[in-house]
This record gives C-alpha cells, sequence and structure tokens, in this order.
C-alpha cells in the first residue's frame, strides 16, 4: 500500500511538470512565433515529449539574437558614428526598379550610391589572387569575415598574409562562424590568436548551455582593406575553391571585388559583426573610410539576419520578381525556398516573364537534392525553367531581373539563409554588369529538369524526396 502510495504520488508530480512545461513553452510559441507552421510544429513536439520537447525548443526554437542586438543598438546608438559623409552619392531613381530602390531603402535605411566599380571573380582562381593582393598592400586597416576558413594550403596562405600584415602595423580583425570554420577545434582561429591577430568565433562556446545558436550561423563572407576597397560574394577559404587544380571536391563560386562608396556599407555591416560579436567598436578612421568614386554602377548592401525581424533579403528578391517584365535568372547551389517565393515565381512565369533557375546537377549536400526533388513540381506547372548545371559543383549565388538589375552575395534560396542565418548580398543597378551575370547564367543551362526526369524516379526515391522534403526550415 505505501509503494503504491509513493508511486502515485511520484506519477502525479511528474505529470504536472509535464502540464506545466506544456502550458508556459506553448504559451510562449504562441506569443512569439509568426509562422503558424513552425509554431504549431513546436507545440507538438513539446506535447508529445515534454521534457526533451522543451530542451529542444530552448535550443534552438528561441531566438536571442534579436533581443541581443537590440541592447548592442541601444548601447551603441548614443555614441555611434558611421564615419564618412556619403549625402553626395546618394542616387534616387526613376523607370522601372523606382518602386524597389524606395522599398529596399525603407527596408535596409541604406541608400543607393553611385559611382561604384564593382568586377566580377570566378573561383579561388580568379578571386584569390586579387584579395591576397589587397591584403599585402594594406596600410591601415583589414577587416575579414569568412564562413568557412580552412587550414589548408590555401587558408595557410590566407593567415600569413594576415600575419605579416598584423606585424607590420596593420591594424586586422578576423571573424570566423564558429560551426562553418569548425566547432570543437577551428585551426585557423588558433593559427592566428597564436600569432597575436585579433581573431573571434562568431557566437561559440564549447558548453552546450552556453551555445544556445547551434542554428543561427554567420554566413556572410567579407573583406575591407583599408575601408576603400571591399569583397564579398559566396567564396569561401578553402582549397576545394581552386577549381583549375582539380581538388577531390571542386566547388565553383562568384565573388566580386568593389571600390567605391558603397563600400563604406560594405564596412558598415563588417564593424557591426565585429561589434556583435567582440563588444569592440572598431575605429572610423581607421575602417570606415571616405571614397573617390570612379565606377558607373549604382550599388547597394541588403543584410538580412535573426538579428531583426524581417526578412531584408528575400523581400527584396520578392519586390524585383513582382517588377519583372521580360526575364529573371536565378542561380543557386540550394533551391528550397518557401511557399510565398515559389508563389511569385510561379506567378512571373504565368504572366509571361521568362524565369530560368539555375541549380547543381549534384549538391555538395545530397539531403537538400532529394528535398529540392520534391519541391519543385508546382513551379514546372507554371512554365518555369529549372535547369541543371554540370559539375564542377557552382556554390554561386546570382540573380538578375530584365537583364538591367542583379542582386548577389552570400545568401542561398533556402528557409535557412533566408530565415536564420546573416547574410549579405548587394543590389546593382547596373545593366552593363547584369548582362555579364545574365551570360554567365545562362552559360551554365546544361540540362533542363522536366516532368519526365521527376516522374521516373522510382517509389522508394520519391519517398525519400518527399521525407526530406519534411525537413526544409532545418537543411
Amino acid at each position: 500500500m505505501l509503494f503504491d502510495l509513493q508511486f502515485s504520488t511520484t506519477a502525479f508530480v511528474v505529470a504536472c511538470m509535464r502540464l506545466a512545461l506544456v502550458t508556459s513553452v506553448s504559451l510562449h510559441i504562441l506569443l512569439t512565433k509568426r509562422n503558424t507552421s513552425s509554431a504549431i510544429g513546436w507545440i507538438g513536439v513539446c506535447v508529445l515529449m515534454p521534457f526533451l520537447g522543451t530542451v529542444l525548443y530552448l535550443m534552438f526554437g528561441i531566438n536571442r539574437v534579436t533581443r541581443l542586438a537590440k541592447k548592442l543598438v541601444g548601447d551603441r546608438t548614443a555614441h555611434r558614428q558611421d564615419g564618412a559623409d556619403l549625402s553626395s552619392w546618394n542616387r534616387e531613381l526613376d523607370g522601372q526598379f523606382a518602386p524597389l530602390a524606395l522599398m529596399v531603402g525603407k527596408l535596409t535605411t541604406r541608400p543607393v550610391v553611385g559611382n561604384n566599380s564593382i568586377t566580377c571573380l570566378h573561383d579561388g582562381d580568379g578571386a584569390y589572387p586579387h584579395m591576397l593582393n589587397a591584403i599585402e598592400n594594406a596600410t591601415k586597416s583589414i577587416f575579414l569575415c569568412s564562413y568557412i576558413f580552412r587550414h589548408d594550403t590555401c587558408g595557410q596562405l590566407f593567415a600569413d598574409k594576415l600575419i605579416a600584415a598584423h606585424k607590420r602595423g596593420v591594424h586586422v580583425r578576423v571573424l570566423v562562424d564558429g560551426i562553418g570554420s569548425g566547432y570543437f577545434l577551428s585551426p585557423t582561429y588558433r593559427y592566428l590568436k597564436r600569432a597575436g591577430v585579433p581573431c573571434a568565433r562568431f557566437m561559440h562556446s564549447l558548453l552546450p548551455w552556453r551555445m544556445p545558436f547551434l542554428n543561427l550561423r554567420n554566413h556572410r563572407k567579407i573583406l575591407v582593406v583599408d575601408g576603400c576597397t571591399g569583397f564579398m560574394g559566396g567564396l569561401n577559404i578553402a582549397d576545394d575553391n581552386l577549381v583549375t587544380r582539380k581538388p577531390r571536391t571542386p566547388v565553383s563560386d562568384t565573388h566580386f571585388q568593389i571600390e567605391g562608396p558603397v563600400v563604406h556599407q560594405l564596412a558598415q555591416v563588417a564593424a557591426w559583426d565585429w561589434y556583435f560579436t567582440t563588444g569592440e567598436q572598431l575605429n572610423h578612421d581607421l575602417f570606415l573610410q571616405e571614397h573617390a568614386g570612379h565606377g558607373a554602377s549604382l550599388a547597394r548592401i541588403v543584410t538580412a539576419g535573426p538579428d531583426t525581424d524581417l526578412e531584408k533579403i528575400e523581400y527584396t528578391m520578392l519586390q524585383a520578381i513582382t517588377l519583372s517584365r521580360k526575364s529573371i535568372r536565378l542561380m543557386t547551389p540550394y533551391f528550397l525556398p518557401g511557399a510565398r517565393f515559389l508563389s511569385e515565381l510561379g506567378l512571373a512565369a504565368l504572366r509571361g516573364v521568362q524565369v530560368d533557375i539555375i541549380i547543381p546537377l549534384r549538391s555538395n549536400h545530397r539531403p537538400l537534392d532529394w528535398a529540392c526533388a520534391a519541391n519543385i513540381s508546382p513551379l514546372l506547372d507554371t512554365g518555369v525553367r529549372v535547369w541543371h548545371a554540370n559539375p564542377p559543383f557552382n556554390h554561386s549565388k546570382l540573380m538578375v531581373v530584365d537583364k538591367a538589375w542583379s542582386f548577389v552575395g552570400s545568401s542561398n534560396l533556402d528557409i535557412r539563409s533566408l530565415r536564420l542565418n546573416f547574410e549579405i548580398n548587394m543590389e546593382t543597378y547596373d545593366v552593363a554588369m547584369a548582362q555579364i551575370i545574365d551570360d554567365f547564367i545562362c552559360q551554365h543551362r546544361n540540362h533542363r529538369l522536366t516532368h519526365y526526369d521527376l516522374d521516373k524516379r522510382n517509389s522508394l526515391t520519391r519517398i525519400r524526396d518527399s521525407f526530406a522534403r519534411l525537413f526544409m526550415p532545418y537543411l
């Protein structure tokens, strides 16, 4: 009898704890989650597994980054100086893309600036020499941010150039992602730190309970030298990107060298990322310089991440799709956007816009390929043309509308990249640049994906692909 009483008491206490956990977590989800599917999913997990579900929600479901960002903004606003006065470079646009320029301006609070020179660079073979040359010739400051910074032959060369710059008195700051550049071990980070180079790992801790941000990564690739020369795009730092040397797993990519007033915006993003990670405010006289622009490109930096409530990069792309009249070209290594993005592309195709999406024949993440195969059929129904690019795997993230407006950077076309990662893109209102990128994308239209290709998959493959699609928000 005593044992039964103790058992019933324990069961009652456990039941009360389960109810309290489910109730409290569910209320938090209802009050904070804007996406209904996400809210229903998390509530379901917590109802079915109250204790494990609560732990998972605390680690992956709560966006503490927004709260931290708002606090840092508040701490910084009182004494923040953005550096150079770029008002003389600001541009107001007319014509087809004027509504886009106005919307993105309100969204980002950054102006379109003119007189920029932008050079398109392909693969590590084309980009690394320019980047290394800029580092070698730096006289004041270097800021480098990379999602992946390997300690291989290529990474060693970059690290040694950065160390040499540091030793000759250049102010160097290096930011690597806490997971992308190695979670347990980050050899490049340790190598730079031992040499005295100020280096930080974005939102990293070996203690799981101190790192509840496993799914929120800094995916930006930025290099700013002396505040006046910038590089950005999709290129990481690794031997795999030296395609002409035929590495075991070659990764082709596209990067951009920038000179002109828009570099100031790029440097501001770099300074904010460093401050967000370390709390150190970079010296504006060293890292944020005035620019004498001599180019012809109108450009603006667009950032997005979990530190804001708006998916700025996705909204920019959606507005550009809405304004399209003739053509939309998209090149992305992973194609797993949400329903609203798919709907806008489909509607554009239905109204007569030629929509081309280029994805790799095989990416470096097979589950993403499986999910893509299960998610793409509705687009084909609307007349969107989907193409496979032949190997090597192309990691470029490019978009061109009507051969007049282009959008390039680090953001993939998947839910994780558009909503969870810290990303950076650049929009350009430059017909010449748009034509160059459009031609590059069209060169990779190697094999058109059809309904026949999807229908010939066997039943087991379709089940696998459909199952992978369920994990779209987390892939």
